[in-house]
């Protein structure tokens, strides 16, 4: 009933840049961090930026400075900005919110999923960095 979805990548050259974007949708009652990580071939997947709900904002050391994250609340959008990508940037880019569900009773009361909150990721997005 949750889904999470990315959309924006693609083939972008050194020196470039690129902003990828993820929507969370369905029945949500609150998102807590939302979340960009990448993985690139024979190697773990790896967290690079994160943002609080608040608006705090966390990056790895390797995209300090060229990577940004957003997010846009109402919406519940995550948005990566990639500017001066380097080849090792190259990697499927996967979004993850960390959010409570939403359940409505017939009487049509809307609660929090007792179960709190989950992690919900999305399908993964490649971005390849090459001239």
């Amino acid at each position: 009933q949750v889904k999470v979805v990315e959309s924006g990548g693609g083939l972008v050259q050194p020196g470039g840049s690129l902003r990828l974007s993820c929507t969370a949708s369905g029945s949500i009652f609150t998102i807590n961090d939302m979340r960009w990580y990448r993985q690139a071939p024979g190697k773990q997947r790896e967290l690079v930026a994160d943002v609080t709900g608040g608006g705090t904002t966390n990056y790895a050391d390797s995209v300090k400075g060229r990577f940004t994250i957003s997010r846009d609340n109402p919406r519940n959008k995550v948005y990566r900005q990639m500017n001066s990508p380097k080849p090792e940037d190259t990697a499927v880019y996967y979004c993850n919110a960390e959010l409570e569900g939403r359940i409505c009773s017939p009487n049509g009361g809307c609660y929090s999923d007792p179960r709190g909150l989950r992690d919900y990721w999305g399908q993964g997005t490649q971005v390849t960095v090459s001239s």
